[in-house]
């Protein structure tokens, strides 16, 4: 009648004495037996110590044995107030027997301990807080049984909980451990934070919790998602129930509380069964299997009809056909989950191991008033690849070994995990399956090869688009090696979509060099102008039948070009200079010079060295039209001597020419300067 608080698990476990952490009554005694796998030991550590010594440990103690049985020997024998055990307590085999007696005493709690198998070395107890450890990150093993009801807990995740709360029960809140079977939990502390949430999940209430210094969360495997009855990723057709609650208001208009009106979250009646027993359902199909970790669920959430389910079973199936309960391992009862309390608060509860299905079903077993819920399923996808295979081991030959009841709940922990009906033991199964080296290989070729793949035609591509840009490059390069941006097929490509000016008020400008012109033998010019190929259009030179497009340019001389201002275009000394495109005019005249068209058939004095007399476009007059041809302009330099340039010289200068062969016209929209009248 001594014995307080227990969960034995087959890997670890929670005792505790009677009336703990209040005193323990008088005359009291128990004996826990504890046996784990075979192969193993038993470690035993205590959270809390402090049993009345008076007596020198006569009357009230704890006694450890090794073994169970008559057969039993005794490891040591314990007893004060605040005793501080720092190590472990290890047994020599895999069975152990503590004994707690309490005789006459006024004060003492008691004890409260947690036992595991030796390989987990780091196991702590119930009692452990986040505030015992200085790592910011730090792994420990958690004992089965650590829903304490002399434990506290403050927050939720995501955010985490206060550093005062207990670590174990704090996993257990979190779904990281189960209390049945305890385990590893991996723990980051932070910055806490002003206020501490509380919430209902898996059996354990957090409390609201005030501002603390540091807070700490789990590391998880992130399977945790939602699977889509809020978002509405499952569709309503996949979405039914045993029945549905159909009635008419005081109003008269029909109500329909539809299965797939139990999404949470979501504004409205929820779903609810037209007959309220043990036999109502709700079903879930996944479209294909998935790995849920847990389900979330709310009660009708309309105030004005209070009801909410507070205790459900959970089926899961892969065909809708052939259901399986879900069980905790190591237990032969369907585990039945801790619902709503009232019909707003969202309740969590988690699977540990994780359901492995398609079909799901949710069947109430308690409910206030009527059935009534909304649900969302959390979990992700489920990859066959990683699912470990069980081997399940031949039961032993010999039926007289002592072990033979281990193996046989062996044989029906396996089972239980390859989801048939009874479950007794749960053992660590290890994974039989070895990938071989070779799945490695070829995971590691499907990811070089398109990786190599893309960087050799990445380097194939650079050197064609350089061998292009190469080639393009030294086929534009002409004589005045053009800037990129002055080039005709890309100033030509520009122009189109330029707006086009009046011919009457503007001309394309003409650019050229005049250096590369003044080098060159008076014979050499025509044959140039003849046998090199025109980059840009030709402006209309005397003798030449040709059209100066508008728009036309020419390539400008790189360095310093002739500037007329060093030039008097009247005044100057006639130099043996070809000039084989018409100057521009001065600043105060015309934008543009239009060469003079001049029949050299009706003039014969002419020299032959000298070319077409140069006009300007008068407005409203046309251009004489062009006499001669391109050949007569050949001959006629040919048989000169000198090339000679003849500019148009105003009335009442003496020019090189008659003044009866010379044709002046007015360059169009000239201003006359102040100094110069006609006459």
């Amino acid at each position: 009648d001594g014995c307080g608080h227990t969960v034995l698990g087959p890997e670890s476990g929670t005792l505790a004495s009677i009336n703990y952490p209040q005193t323990s009554p008088n005359s009291t005694v128990c004996e826990w037996e504890i046996r784990v796998k075979p192969g193993q030991r038993v470690q035993l550590k205590f959270g809390d110590f402090d049993i009345d010594d008076s007596d020198s440990c006569h009357s009230s103690y704890l006694r450890v044995h090794n073994g169970i049985g008559p057969t039993r020997t005794e490891i040591g024998k314990y007893c004060g107030f605040g005793f501080q055990m720092d190590g472990l307590i290890i047994s020599k085999s895999n069975e152990i027997t503590v004994q707690f007696m309490s005789g006459m005493h006024t004060s003492g709690r008691g004890f409260l301990a947690a036992y595991s198998t030796t390989d987990k070395s780091d196991l702590i107890t119930c009692l452990d807080n986040a505030s015992h450890f200085s790592e910011p990150e730090f792994n420990k093993y958690c004992p089965a049984g650590c829903v304490i009801p002399f434990a506290d807990i403050s927050g939720t995740i995501p955010h985490g909980y206060r550093d005062s709360s207990s670590l174990c029960m704090a996993g257990i809140h979190a779904g990281v451990v189960s209390n049945a079977l305890g385990g590893q939990i991996n723990v980051v502390i932070s910055k806490g934070i002003p206020y501490y949430e509380g919430s209902l999940a898996n059996n354990v209430t957090s409390k609201v919790g005030p501002l603390s210094t540091s807070l700490f969360t789990f590391k998880t495997s992130g399977c945790y998602g939602t699977l889509g009855m809020e978002s509405g990723v499952i569709p309503d057709s996949q979405i039914t129930a045993s029945s549905i609650l159909e009635w008419s208001d005081q109003t008269g208009q029909l109500n329909i509380w539809k299965p797939e009106n139990a999404r949470l979250k979501r504004v409205g009646p929820p779903w609810a069964a037209f007959i309220s027993d043990e036999h109502q359902w709700l079903q879930i199909d996944l479209n294909k299997e998935k790995r849920i970790t847990g389900i979330i669920t709310t009660g009708s959430t309309l105030a004005e009809y209070y009801y909410y389910v507070s205790a459900y079973r959970i089926l899961y199936s892969d065909d809708a056909q052939k259901w399986t309960a879900y069980r905790e391992p190591g237990m032969d009862k369907d585990k039945v989950f801790q619902g709503n309390t009232e019909l707003y608060q969202e309740v969590r509860n988690n699977f540990i191991p994780p359901v492995i299905a398609r079909f799901f079903r949710i069947n109430p077993v308690k409910w206030h008033q009527k059935i009534a819920m909304k649900v969302e399923l959390l979990g992700c996808q489920f990859s066959i690849g990683r699912a470990p295979k069980i081997t399940v081991p031949p039961p032993p030959q010999n039926k007289n070994n002592k072990n033979d009841d281990f193996s046989d709940d062996f044989i029906h922990s396996v089972k239980t995990l390859l989801q048939t009906d009874k479950t007794t033991f749960t053992p660590e199964i290890k994974n039989t399956t070895v990938t071989p080296s070779v799945t490695k290989d070829v995971a590691l070729a499907a990811v070089l090869v398109p990786v190599l793949v893309m960087v050799f035609t990445t380097l194939i591509l650079i050197l064609v688009c350089a061998w292009h840009w190469r080639n393009r490059k030294k086929k534009t390069e002409g004589t005045y090696d053009l800037p990129y941006w002055d080039r005709a097929g890309w100033w030509k490509g520009m122009k189109q979509f330029l707006p086009t000016k009046s011919a009457e008020h503007e001309e394309t400008p003409v650019r050229y060099s005049s250096s590369e012109i003044s080098h060159l033998r008076p014979r050499e010019v025509p044959t140039m102008l003849q046998t090199e190929s025109a980059e840009y259009a030709q402006p209309l030179v005397g003798g030449i039948v040709g059209t100066l497009h508008q728009r036309s340019t020419f390539k400008p001389e790189e360095g310093k070009e002739a500037s007329y201002a060093d030039l008097d275009p009247y005044n100057s000394p006639i130099q043996e200079v070809y000039h084989a495109y018409a100057e521009p005019l001065p600043i105060t005249g015309p934008e543009y010079a239009t060469p003079i068209i001049m029949d050299m058939s009706s003039h014969p004095s002419t020299p032959l060295g000298v070319p077409s007399v140069s006009t300007f476009k008068a407005a409203g007059n046309q251009a004489p039209p062009l006499v001669g041809t391109y050949n007569k302009l050949l001959s006629r330099t040919d048989s000169t001597s000198s090339a000679q340039a003849l500019y148009d010289t105003p009335k009442g200068q003496s020019g090189p020419g008659a003044a009866a062969e010379l044709v002046y016209q007015v360059p169009q929209s000239v201003a006359h300067s102040p100094g110069s009248k006609d006459e």
